[in-house]
């Protein structure tokens, strides 16, 4: 069966580092990475062999993330079943294990973590709240969906995105556990995503944040969970995210963009995984043209003010691209920038990867611009 679609995998891990230098609008915003360069850290990730031939621009950095990921020796994702996928190794492991052969500290954290279980139709999620442990509140509040095709991941593997975001905004952050495929098909995600919204909103005051000042964040397939959020909201007359912020989202079922022939054998993400990814979650083909996959077939009226990011060495890159032209046709404000040099997954990597720790300042300027 050939599929011609969907989302990918997402990881990572890493510490933030604040920076803003940006301005809202519909517009590319550009970053100056050199600013927050660690040269320590720089000097001490050198890639051991060329580029590879599908991403020849890759920076030092990130190749050296690629690198330490390849060196476990793990079966291709696309031909496991999703239990054994799981237990493959992802890109935070390689952050770490690249940190603790160069003796990098991880910075200590400066948040609060509790887990929370709720309610949704046909069991339960868990969420992970991050609370700063500066201040008293009312915070801002950031509700977060982590990313791995809907099928893989887990809030361990994106807890350095979650983490990052709240010690950079200032912000109480929810990242959702929403339930993975292939136990629960389309639109288990998607419903499980809203709900975790709805008891965000309704439960501000007690997470010490406030009512009035909600954003949602995602990352891959967890960027595609967040439009969907804000469409349902929207729909559903709840209250609307003063904002959301979408990582390298999944927005349409095209596997024939330029991104997807350019990267087709990329790593963290290539093009068989996302086949593998589609096919997990949905049921059927049709479903892949279904308004809440392809984003770019829903309604986009209405929308928060939005900024994308996404990664040059990506198949999604194009997705991302897709994605904000037809929210700016739509009349929505739409802020976007592109990093080069780096892959899928990067977002979370600031420990090691310079351009992480610049589009994680970044999207925390946005958030904070939003939150005014």
């Amino acid at each position: 069966m050939k599929t011609n679609w969907l989302k990918p995998a997402s990881f990572i891990c890493a510490v933030a580092v604040c920076i803003a230098a940006c301005t809202g609008g519909t517009k590319t915003t550009t970053i100056t990475d050199s600013t927050i360069t660690d040269s320590s850290v720089t000097a001490a990730l050198k890639p051991a062999g060329p580029a590879p031939e599908w991403g020849k621009t890759i920076k030092p950095e990130m190749q050296a993330v690629i690198e330490k990921l390849n060196s476990y020796g793990d079966k291709p994702l696309e031909t496991l079943s999703a239990a054994d996928a799981r237990k493959n190794h992802t890109p935070t492991d390689a952050v770490m294990d690249l940190a603790k052969q160069n003796n990098i500290t991880i910075p200590t954290t400066k948040v609060d973590t509790i887990g929370k279980d709720i309610d949704v139709t046909g069991g339960k999620i868990h969420l992970r709240i991050y609370t700063p442990k500066a201040g008293n509140g009312p915070y801002p509040l950031i509700v977060y969906y982590h990313g791995g095709g809907f099928v893989i991941a887990n809030l361990d593997v994106y807890n350095a995105s979650a983490q990052a975001l709240a010690e950079q905004v200032g912000a109480v952050v929810v990242s959702v556990a929403y339930r993975l495929a292939p136990e629960n098909k389309f639109p288990t995600a998607h419903n499980d995503a809203f709900t975790a919204y709805e008891w965000a909103v309704k439960n501000a005051v007690d997470l010490k944040a406030d009512p009035a000042k909600i954003a949602i964040v995602g990352e891959s397939a967890g960027g595609n969970l967040a439009a969907n959020v804000s469409i349902m909201a929207r729909d559903r007359h709840i209250m609307l995210p003063v904002h959301q912020v979408l990582i390298y989202p999944i927005a349409q079922a095209d596997m024939n963009t330029e991104s997807y022939k350019m990267y087709e054998k990329a790593k963290p993400l290539n093009k068989a995984m996302m086949g593998w990814f589609t096919e997990k979650y949905l049921t059927t083909i049709i479903e892949a043209q279904d308004p809440k996959i392809s984003l770019v077939n829903a309604n986009l009226n209405g929308l928060p003010s939005t900024t994308i990011i996404t990664a040059e060495i990506d198949p999604l890159h194009d997705d991302g691209v897709i994605l904000a032209d037809q929210l700016k046709a739509a009349g929505v404000k739409v802020d976007s920038k592109n990093y080069e040099g780096v892959t899928h997954e990067f977002f979370g990597m600031a420990l090691l990867v310079p351009e992480a720790k610049a589009a994680q300042a970044y999207a925390a300027h946005q958030l904070k611009a939003a939150f005014k």
